[in-house]
């Protein structure tokens, strides 16, 4: 795990060409737990708007403004509980990212509108919104393809997978199916299940997706367990991932740097 500097920049490699930053976070809402009592005590603020919510959502923003990709999950895409602020959209602007995707997973507008989402230095392409399977609706997949000027193109599929074990085998699979050893892939999200499910699953295994770290992310105050994943393919050059010692939700943030492809000539 990581720690961050004094002024807000988590400790990785120095910034060079072909770089690329890329943090994740399931930012509940915007919200701020630090016990477990917390879920009970301030269950009304999933409902209602708060003045916290969206000063937090500056901090989490502050954080993001330091990495070229963003991928975020537990999000409202504008509701009666953000006072109609996308919240995606409002974080792409604070943290000075200028392209985002926003992915409604499940719709209960007027009240509240549950998405995930993706904010980039660079244009989002051949943007996808996947519903994943399983008995319970609501949970979804965000596919996005990111190509720097002069670099092989990077795509990315953001998830927030079931509760449920039998469900999640499934999504899995789903997610495994998306992949294409032809262009270096990252799997990023909340899923939901701890590293031995993910090495033990057959569809991962044959996509050639591998997790990138160990670290436990959940819950925040006291991190039991990694539930929070980073998996990449073959190809992907890693130079680091970690989760991030910053309490700014529920989850831990988990993050990795990684050295793209020069374009072929071909291309």
């Amino acid at each position: 795990m990581t720690t961050i500097d004094p002024k807000g920049a988590p400790l990785f490699h120095p910034h060079s060409p072909g770089q690329v930053r890329l943090l994740s976070l399931n930012i509940q809402v915007g919200l701020q737990t630090s016990s477990y009592m917390h879920y009970v005590t301030r269950a009304w603020k999933h409902l209602v708007p708060t003045r916290g919510a969206r000063d937090n959502l500056d901090r989490i923003a502050e954080l993001a403004s330091h990495f070229d990709i963003v991928a975020l999950q537990e999000c409202d895409a504008g509701s009666l509980r953000t006072r109609r602020l996308n919240q995606v959209a409002h974080l792409a602007e604070r943290a000075g990212l200028p392209h985002w995707e926003a992915s409604v997973t499940r719709d209960l507008a007027p009240f509240a509108r549950h998405c995930i989402g993706c904010l980039s230095r660079w244009p989002l392409r051949q943007v996808r919104s996947h519903t994943l399977p399983g008995r319970v609706p609501g949970r979804g997949a965000l596919e996005v393809e990111i190509r720097p000027p002069g670099y092989e193109p990077l795509r990315l599929i953001i998830a927030h997978l079931a509760l449920s074990r039998q469900a999640r085998a499934r999504q899995l699979h789903f997610l495994a199916e998306l992949v294409d050893d032809r262009t270096d892939t990252l799997v990023v999200g909340d899923f939901n299940c701890d590293l031995p499910e993910l090495n033990n699953h057959r569809g991962l295994q044959q996509a050639s997706l591998a997790a990138l770290h160990g670290d436990s992310t959940f819950p925040s105050w006291r991190p039991k367990r990694a539930i929070d994943h980073i998996l990449a393919t073959p190809t992907v050059e890693v130079l680091d991932a970690r989760a991030l010692d910053t309490r700014i939700s529920d989850h831990l943030p988990v993050a990795t740097q990684i050295r793209l492809k020069l374009e072929s000539r071909d291309s």
